[in-house]
Formats: C-alpha cells, sequence, structure tokens
C-alpha cells in the first residue's frame, strides 16, 4: 500500500505551491515570430490564487434529506452552487487518526479521476470533526437498490450495455493504478438518464509500486480468494468482483444467497475434486465455490464469467480484454435481434402467401379426386 506522506488530512490535500505568474514580456506577441520548438517552456505555469480548489466553502452547502446511514459515514443528498451533489459526512464521533488517513486517500485518489462512467468528485470539506466528501448525485440510485430492492430485471441488451459502461470505468481505475478493492452492485450507481458509473472509493488504493497488496479489504460475497485468504494480490482482485456483479445483474439474486457471509467466504477459498449443486451454487474442479450460471446464458458472456473468476488471478482476464469481449457479445446479440425483427416484418406477408397457396392446392386437389370418383360411379 502506497503511504501517505502527511497524517494531517488539511496539510497533506491542499497541495498549496507557490507559483507566480509568468510576466507579460515572456509572451510572444501576434507580430512576433513564433520559436522554434526548442524556445518554449517546458510547461505554462497556471496562475493561483493560493486556495486549494477542492475545499469546500460550507456556507454554499445545503444538507437535504438523509439518503443512507453506515457505522462511520451518513449519506445525504444536498446542492452546493445549486448543483444537486450526494454528501458523504463522516461521523464526528468516530473521527480518530486512521480514519483521518481513510479519508485523506479516498480524496487523494477522487481528485485524481475523471471519466464518463466514475462518480464525479466535487469537493471536500477537511477540517475535523467535519469531513465531508462531495460527489455528483446520481438520481437512479444504486444496481443493488434496482434488483434487490425495486425488483428490477435486466434484459440481456441492457445487461451488456450496464456491464460495458462498467468495464470502461474499471479500466480507466486500473491504467491509473487504481484498485477499487471493494467492487459491488451497491457501489454502481445510475444518473437519470441510466448510466451507469463506479462510485465508493473508502478502501480504493493507489496500487503499490511492487504491485501487490495483502491488506483483507471489501465484501465477502463478492470478495476475490487471495483476498480472503491474505494474500498477496493486485487489480486482479477487481476482475474476480466484477464477474460475481455481472452474475448478480443476470440472475437478480444475491450471490451465495443461502450462505451466510462468512460462510460464502470460506467456500470461495476452499478447493475441492468433484463437482456438485447445492442451492443453485457450484463447486467446480479444483476451484472454490462459484455461483451457478444459468442454462440459457448467452455463451459468450457465460464464457466469460468463467475466466474472470478463475481460482488463479493470473489466469483471469484484464479489463480492457474483457471490454473488448463484451462489446462483441453487444454487437453480436444486436445483430440478432435485428435479423429477427426483418424476419418477423419482412417474412409476414410471405408467410401467409404459402400458407393461402397450399390451401388452394389442397382444394384443388380434393376437387378432382371428387370428379373422378363421380365419374367411376357412374361407369
Amino acid at each position: 500500500m502506497q503511504a501517505l506522506p502527511c497524517l494531517d488530512p488539511r496539510a497533506y490535500l491542499a497541495g498549496r505551491q507557490k507559483q507566480a505568474c509568468l510576466p507579460p514580456r515572456q509572451w510572444p506577441s501576434k507580430n512576433d515570430n513564433l520559436p522554434s520548438k526548442e524556445g518554449f517552456l517546458d510547461h505554462i505555469k497556471i496562475p493561483t490564487d493560493g486556495t486549494d480548489v477542492w475545499e469546500i466553502d460550507t456556507k454554499l452547502l445545503k444538507f437535504q434529506n438523509k439518503l443512507a446511514s453506515g457505522s462511520q459515514c451518513n449519506l445525504y443528498r444536498g446542492t452546493y452552487c445549486s448543483q444537486d451533489v450526494a454528501i458523504k459526512v463522516f461521523k464526528p464521533e468516530h473521527v480518530s487518526l486512521d480514519m483521518q488517513r481513510e479519508f485523506a486517500q479516498e480524496v487523494y485518489i477522487m481528485r485524481k479521476i475523471r471519466h464518463k462512467h466514475v462518480v464525479q468528485f466535487i469537493g471536500a470539506c477537511t477540517q475535523p470533526p467535519s469531513l465531508f466528501i462531495v460527489t455528483e448525485f446520481m438520481s437512479g440510485g444504486s444496481l443493488y437498490d434496482f434488483l434487490h430492492k425495486q425488483k428490477g430485471v435486466f434484459k440481456l441488451p441492457t445487461l451488456l450495455r450496464v456491464a460495458i459502461d462498467v468495464c470502461k470505468g474499471m479500466s480507466y481505475l486500473h491504467q491509473n493504478d487504481i484498485i477499487h478493492r471493494d467492487l459491488k452492485t451497491a457501489n454502481i450507481l445510475m444518473d437519470e438518464n441510466e448510466v451507469v458509473k463506479v462510485a465508493d472509493f473508502g478502501v480504493a488504493r493507489v496500487k503499490a509500486q511492487s504491485g501487490v497488496m495483502t491488506a483483507e479489504t471489501g465484501t465477502y460475497r463478492w470478495m476475490a480468494p487471495e483476498v480472503i485468504e491474505h494474500n498477496p494480490y493486485d487489480h486482479k482482485a477487481d476482475v474476480f468482483s466484477f464477474a460475481i456483479m455481472i452474475w448478480e445483474l443476470l440472475t437478480g439474486k444475491l450471490p451465495y444467497e443461502y450462505l451466510t457471509p462468512l460462510q460464502a467466504a470460506v467456500g470461495v477459498v476452499q478447493k475441492a475434486a468433484v463437482a456438485f449443486l447445492i442451492r443453485e451454487v457450484f463447486l467446480f474442479h479444483y476451484q472454490g465455490l462459484r455461483p451457478a450460471i444459468p442454462k440459457h446464458t448467452n455463451l459468450k458472456l457465460a464464457e466469460l464469467l468463467e475466466k474472470c473468476w478463475q481460482q488463479d488471478p493470473a489466469l483471469r482476464p484484464d479489463f480492457s480484454e474483457i471490454l473488448d469481449k463484451l462489446q462483441l457479445a453487444a454487437k453480436e446479440v444486436k445483430d440478432e435481434s435485428e435479423d429477427r425483427r426483418k424476419e418477423k416484418s419482412g417474412g409476414g406477408f410471405f408467410s401467409i402467401g404459402v400458407k393461402l397457396f397450399v390451401k388452394y392446392k389442397y382444394y384443388k386437389n380434393r376437387k378432382k379426386e371428387n370428379s373422378l370418383q363421380k365419374l367411376f360411379e357412374i361407369f
């Protein structure tokens, strides 16, 4: 885990640098010939007023209703400068040095990232004991609530679109050496346009220089076996969690719903030499417990899930590879749907014509048979 340079979150997050404005004489005038490449500065210094652009002015922050409550934080809906926002408030009675470190780490990571499929960081209040993190408000709520509280269902094209969006967000994070470590449906949010975004970086970390970590963190039902066993792990732990999450979208069920979280964790790491089915949970050959993939699942999607939750992290694909496979599957599903629609609309008249022709031939033949029968009766 990458260590923070300072324990004081305000001093650490402020990151104020005394940058001077470039004197006007250094800038070329309109009439000057532009210098050669060697004549330019290495970088342009941007003026600053000495304040941290991420520091929230609490006078402009207005709280509305409470959205959720946890052991250490409360989540509120509110507004900041007339913009709808979500406000994560760390409970003052739980603010310790350890929590301040966690808070500083979360803000440090969120300040670094900007992507269409990652919840946008607005700012933070860094003055203990009032520690707030402000992000964009996602009016659609979480995928977990949609599945398990609203009993929503994802049809295959929508499921693939959601999976692709999450994959894009996770690919971006991994490209920036950020491991989420708690990827699950509760941490995937939807906006008013049903665009999904990765959220909650409370336990996320910048990948250590060695590329591996050992701390156990996350939620058991979605947790990779190497994390549960406190073995060294890397970004492939997120890939395992992604597979469990996609299975959840596919079935609408909680992973290992007949087991307690601890029982599920033990099962995931327990290797076995036989395969059998227990209440829709498979125990695979030389692999721990995995959810059972439904029979009629899209073949490419089923194969992808099995690759992503391999026991050996090295055998799991990266999110860039997963994205390619999902996009290919989505294209095939779209093409098949269009072909069926064309057959139904274009082939309907033809089918009716064939039926009429068959009936015509049938009655014509019956008429001939009746005429012959009468002829034989005469003779």
